[in-house]
């Protein structure tokens, strides 16, 4: 035998007790992630089916009882799997960076304070309730809906037991069956017939069974890497934006930042047009005027006071249609006062009775500010015109890094954005900031339309009023 015939047996030799270490290490891995996916399937389906099971008993003398023990099996069940979640997640990611170094970083969103109200309300950062309790629980399933890593734990927890299932099973079916081909054989104990063809099928019966069980050695690291693939996309929250996510965020982008330049070339056509067809045209006329006068006060001082007159009334008028064209711009009282202040004037010149109560921190971003403002001056003017309405209610709060508007009257309902520009344009204005547009309005009314936009405050103060105009 030569040098090199005894290096390549070593080498064989060498992969092949490497290949079956590997396969070792693999199977007890897979027996790790069979004993760990059974609580996060067996307890809650446990649990769910001992609920269902004694609610049936209990009250099957009372109630049809199918309806109620399906019930609560899942409260039961659901409330077991939440308990799960975020114990199963972190076993997996403590198995992948254990294992394969691969870290998969936990980053929750805050969850937000409970606030009380002068009303004795609860705030949840999404919605008002009575009971403290409730508030509390209605906040964590909320949050837990809307936090992105929750979501995928949630996820996980019922792909984890279907994917130990699928890869462990199929491991373990090859083990199984080549352990039940290698000890019993396809041939019968008492069968009768010549001793060489027993022989042969007992010997064919121990390779397929020793080789299956070397497939399933030999496959049981894969099918760990392959749940190690799958999780890692389950769980990692920054490698699941494909390429279509990003291409529909950018075009929202886009889009948001087209409207975003096209009112603004609007809001400056409407500028120039209203000064030089208001303000530059009476200021025109009051220097004629002017000049006339120079003309008369040697010859006709009686007509010169007339016309003096006409111009002070002249120049009164451009004052204040400059007045009204800055206040259209950008109104004095929200930069001086801010947005509670502003809206609170809206509605002193609402053509119906309008409700204001406000609950906001010290100040809002000025752009902020602005798109609020004339979203709820919108509002109020389609109120008036359209709604039919006898009061109206705003209601400007902010929790939670969220200002939201709600705008509510009475009247007879059907607000369609598709029906006029005045919702859409307000749909734009907010799509600017990231902002949303929710409308409820039924036949028959009543209305209210809700306007969410996300900003961030530097003060913590917070001012709370209401007041009825």
């Amino acid at each position: 035998m030569t040098t090199e015939t005894r290096t390549s047996g070593m080498s064989v030799r060498a992969q092949t007790r490497e290949a079956l270490q590997a396969g070792g290490q693999g199977l007890a891995r897979l027996a790790q992630l069979v004993l760990a996916a059974v609580p996060g399937f067996v307890l809650p389906v446990g649990a769910a089916v001992f609920a269902g099971v004694m609610a049936a008993q209990f009250l099957q003398y009372y109630f049809p009882a199918s309806l109620v023990a399906l019930s609560v099996a899942a409260v039961v069940g659901s409330a077991v799997a939440a308990a799960c979640v975020r114990r199963t997640a972190d076993r997996t990611r403590r198995f992948l960076q254990r294992w394969y170094g691969i870290r998969l970083p936990a980053v929750y969103d805050p969850l937000p304070k409970l606030e009380s109200d002068e009303r004795g309300h609860w705030w949840t950062g999404y919605s008002y309730h009575r009971s403290q309790t409730v508030a509390k629980y209605a906040q964590l399933v909320h949050w837990g809906l809307r936090d992105r890593t929750t979501r995928a734990e949630m996820l996980w927890l019922v792909v984890n037991p279907v994917l130990v299932a699928a890869l462990g099973g199929a491991v373990g079916l090859l083990l199984v069956l080549g352990t039940a081909f290698a000890l019993a054989g396809p041939v019968p104990a008492d069968a009768f017939g010549p001793m060489s063809p027993r022989l042969t099928s007992i010997v064919l019966s121990l390779v397929v069974g020793i080789g299956m069980v070397l497939t399933g050695i030999v496959l049981a690291p894969y099918a760990v890497r392959g749940y190690a693939e799958v999780a890692r996309r389950v769980l990692d929250q920054d490698g699941r934006a494909t390429h279509a996510q990003l291409t529909r965020r950018v075009a929202v982008l886009t889009e948001t930042r087209a409207d975003a330049v096209g009112n603004q070339a609007a809001e400056l056509r409407r500028i120039e047009r209203d000064l030089h067809d208001g303000a530059q045209a009476r200021l025109v006329a009051i220097g004629m005027t002017l000049g006339t006068i120079e003309h008369l006060m040697e010859t006709d001082q009686e007509a010169a006071r007339e016309l003096l007159a006409e111009a002070r009334q002249s120049s009164a008028r451009a004052l204040q249609e400059l007045r009204d064209l800055v206040r259209g711009i950008h109104p004095p009282v929200l930069a001086e006062r801010g947005l509670g202040d502003a809206v609170r004037a809206l509605a002193l010149d609402s053509a119906l009775p309008t409700e204001v109560f406000v609950s906001l921190p010290d100040r809002l971003p000025a752009p902020v500010e602005a798109a609020a403002y004339f979203s709820i001056s919108e509002l109020l003017a389609n109120a008036a015109k359209h709604s039919g309405a006898e009061q109206v209610w705003v209601d400007i709060l902010y929790r939670a890094g969220l200002l939201r508007v709600t705008v509510t009257d009475d009247g007879v309902g059907v607000a369609d954005p598709s029906r006029g520009t005045g919702l859409r344009g307000i749909e734009r204005r907010l799509g600017t900031f990231d902002g949303v547009l929710a409308i409820d309005s039924t036949s028959g009314g009543p209305t209210t339309i809700t306007l969410e936009l996300p900003c961030e405050l530097s003060s913590p103060r917070t001012s709370t009023s209401s007041a009825k105009v």
